[in-house]
């Protein structure tokens, strides 16, 4: 029932493939967060991945880490774009968590090319991300993002920083964009060369909601049936060296994490074709 680990970039961490979304804590009871920690222990995940404008997120966790210290790799990131906001939003997570250090602290959703230039210029964030580290803070330092240019806005931003982690979406549906494929394809090989860590999200992501009611706490209409969330996620996790971060719905939770503990390899593609066909999927970002 354990989910398969491997080794989290250079960090030398045995990370769990499928690393826990904090944003699916984000608006949930104490109660609720206790029960899915519960979920995370029995398939073995020892990976938090959370954000400091994750609701209360950053706040519910503080007892997992209080009751089981030491069993997680502790990711949180940061929205502020200058060196001083940086730095005080990285202390007010610090506090949430009831934690003295993070093991990676990540420039979030870093997309708008002037916030871009801003965060990665002097003065921006990324001053504070280097000096936390130098004070023992933070070890490592990531960059997340969404969006149809993400994954060629992450490899400028690698030739601008030696970045230790990227996040960004990845799917079959949105791998069917020609552009965002090669830009992916030429983040990976990067990736690989430098022994950056790959994180991906939105891996079973099916449309925007479109004007429909929304049934889950994401904010895309997300697969929900068991089978098909099984070839969604193995799909994910048939490239090597991919970690999966889990679905922001705290129902939806139990059944990714499943089917990541039944992966033996990747779907074939008439079944990929198929559920797409039938299910009306249609991309998140164009």
């Amino acid at each position: 029932m354990a989910i398969e680990q491997a080794e989290f970039g250079r960090t030398g961490h045995q990370s769990t493939r499928l690393i826990f979304g904090g944003a699916s804590l984000a608006w949930v009871s104490q109660q609720v967060a206790d029960q899915t920690l519960d979920v995370l222990l029995a398939y073995g995940v020892n990976h938090l991945d959370l954000a400091s404008s994750y609701g209360d997120a950053e706040v519910r966790i503080r007892p997992w880490l209080q009751r089981h210290p030491g069993r997680f790799f502790l990711a949180t990131k940061s929205d502020e774009r200058t060196k001083d906001a940086a730095r005080e939003e990285l202390h007010r997570s610090l506090d949430r968590m009831g934690v003295d250090h993070v093991d990676l602290w990540q420039l979030h959703a870093l997309a708008d090319p002037i916030e871009w230039d801003v965060a990665l210029s002097p003065g921006g964030a990324i001053e504070a991300a280097v000096e936390a580290r130098e004070e023992g803070l933070i070890s490592w330092i990531g960059v997340t993002g969404h969006g149809a240019q993400i994954a060629a806005t992450h490899r400028r931003s690698l030739d601008r920083f030696d970045f230790d982690s990227v996040l960004l979406p990845y799917n079959y549906i949105t791998m069917q964009n020609s552009y965002y494929a090669a830009n992916f394809e030429a983040l990976y090989r990067t990736c690989r060369e430098r022994n950056v860590a790959i994180q991906t999200i939105k891996s079973i992501a099916k449309s925007p909601w479109l004007g429909r009611p929304h049934t889950t706490t994401t904010w895309y209409e997300p697969f929900q049936d068991q089978g098909d969330i099984d070839l969604a996620v193995c799909w994910a996790l048939s490239r090597p060296g991919v970690f999966l971060d889990t679905v922001g719905d705290v129902n939806l939770l139990p059944k990714v994490l499943d089917a990541a503990s039944r992966f033996t390899g990747r779907p074939g593609d008439a079944a990929l074709a198929e559920l797409v066909s039938r299910s009306a999927a249609e991309p998140l970002f164009v």
